[in-house]
Order: structure tokens, then sequence, then C-alpha cells
């Protein structure tokens, strides 16, 4: 199990690896090198470390409003926290952190807190004020303070780029299959359970309406999905429509989920949704009976799916 803390709490005991970055979706690019992270702690003895940062550095940086993610950070956790890394380390971002030289980030963060002895790079990697200094000039620290440093190849971080790429994309376009096939896990939602319309109840399919506050998660297309979860400490299946409700004109996009045999109150817990499958488009449809219907072939579409 992984500790997570702050740099300030790291127990300086203990000399580390490090790898450091925003790991977004933790996706199989990603799981190659912290692979290798924590391979090469184990042969030498050391503590394998992610040092990551958040907010995103976009969104303090730019005032990028527009980011989109495809983990909260408490999604990121929860996916670290079962690959065999010793220690996360989530660093705010903030301004003030942004105009630190890169000496004093290497010399303060990583030697004197970290006690970094080695530190697996991409060869793009760059940082301090500005983002003025590069992997050789972490070669050169690396000499001054005493540290090794390990370069990722191009090729290896292009396919990290590539794969990150391909996954919002696929996400955007509803390409679940695609999405999940570069995550190496089933993309999650992960929000609290708010009471609806109860429009769903009314047509005998109820559903937990799943409210998301981290406003960077990155929401697949519109369109009704197969999904899971883990409720009350049980698994269960069902649908998931995100969008609109333009059957009876609904106005705010929402993220409902109708979860199959399962009779029991979610409303203020939070919970994790896996998504399986996109089975078809939001449609309106003439009349809540219509929606009814094809409400009854969705739910036997994806229970075909779940059998399959």
């Amino acid at each position: 199990m992984v500790t997570v803390q702050s740099i300030s709490n790291y127990d300086k005991k203990h000399p580390t690896a490090i790898t450091i970055g925003t790991f977004d979706g933790v996706h199989i690019g990603h799981r190659k090198i912290l692979e290798r992270l924590i391979n090469d702690a184990k042969k030498t003895n050391l503590r394998s470390t992610v040092l990551t940062f958040f907010p995103h550095p976009r969104m303090v940086l730019q005032k990028d409003t527009e980011i989109r993610l495809l983990n909260t950070i408490q999604e990121k956790i929860k996916i670290l926290e079962h690959i065999g890394l010793d220690y996360l380390i989530i660093h705010p971002f903030t301004l003030e952190f942004s105009r630190i030289s890169s000496t004093e980030f290497v010399r303060d963060i990583l030697v004197n807190e970290l006690k970094a002895k080695k530190i697996i790079i991409g060869y793009d990697h760059r940082f301090g004020r500005n983002r003025n200094a590069n992997i050789q000039d972490l070669f050169a620290f690396g000499n001054t303070f005493n540290f090794e440093v390990e370069e990722i190849a191009a090729q290896e971080i292009d396919d990290v780029s590539v794969s990150s790429t391909k996954i919002r994309n696929a996400l955007i376009d509803g390409d679940i299959k695609t999405a999940n096939e570069y995550l190496g896990y089933n993309y999650m939602l992960t929000g609290d359970v708010k009471k609806g319309k109860g429009l769903g109840r009314q047509l005998n399919f109820p559903t937990a309406n799943l409210f998301i506050k981290e406003k960077y998660k990155l929401i697949p297309k519109n369109g009704v999905y197969v999904v899971k979860s883990i409720l009350n400490g049980k698994l269960f299946y069902g649908m998931m429509n995100i969008g609109f409700n333009p059957t009876v004109d609904g106005s705010t996009k929402s993220i409902e989920i109708h979860f199959f045999d399962f009779n029991s109150d979610l409303y203020g817990q939070n919970i994790q949704v896996d998504i399986i499958e996109r089975i078809r488009d939001e449609h309106k449809f003439k009349s809540l009976e219509e929606l009814k219907t094809q409400l009854l072939k969705d739910k036997e579409t994806s229970i075909s799916i779940i059998s399959s």
C-alpha cells in the first residue's frame, strides 16, 4: 500500500528513487515507467517515489478552466495505491512554488527533503522558474548533489503522450473500449449521489444522480453506457445516461445510473462508477412510454454485454 503524504512530512531516513510528473490517467504507458522505477528502487534499496503536483500547473499559471483531466486527485491516489509504489508525494502547485529556481527545487526539495538518490525522468522534462532547466541541467545537479539521473527515451515518452491523447479523444468520441484499452482499466467517474427529478422512478427505472464536483474531470460523450460499481460492499452492474434528458426537455446535463437488482438508498454516498461499454446516443423520444420501451431494450443489451 502506497504512503500518500506531503513533502514536509516525508521520513528523511529513507533515500528515494523518484519520478516526477502529472501521470494523468496512470495509463499503460505510465505503468511501464512506474514499473521501472519500482524495480530499480528494489534493486538499490531505495524507496520508489512519485512526486506529482496539484492543481495541474495549467490551472494555476494559465488560469485554464477548460482543461479536462482523466483522473481526479482522489482517483489517481486510488489507482497508484495498487501498483507497488512506496510513496506518493502530492505537492500543492502555486504561483509561489512556480517561481522557485531550478537549484532550489533540486537542492531543497529533491535532495534535502526527499533524499533523492536516483531520478528517472523524460528526455523533455523541464523544471524550475519559467521551466528554464532541462535534463542536461539535471545531470549536472546530479554530479553536484550526488544522485543518479536515468533518462527515459523519446520513443517511450512519445508513447505516453500519444496514449494520453488517444484516451481523451476516445472518451470525447464515446469510444470507451479504446479508452479502457489504453488505460488498462475501466474509465471511472466518482461523485456524490444527489436527489434528481424522480423521472426514472416514474418509469420503474430508479436512478442514482451522480454529481462530480471536480469541474476539470473529463466526462465522456453523451449517451447510454454499461457500468458497474461496488455499492455497500457488493458488485452491481447497471446502465448510465450522460446528457440532458431531451424527452422531458431537460436543460441541465446530468449523469444518471440505474443499477440492476439494487433497491437501497444511495443519497449522500460517494460512489465510483466504472464504465464498461457505450450502447447508444441519447435520443429524444415522442413519449415517456416510448422512452420506457427503449430503456427495457437498453437493459437487455446491457445484460447481454455483461454476460458475454
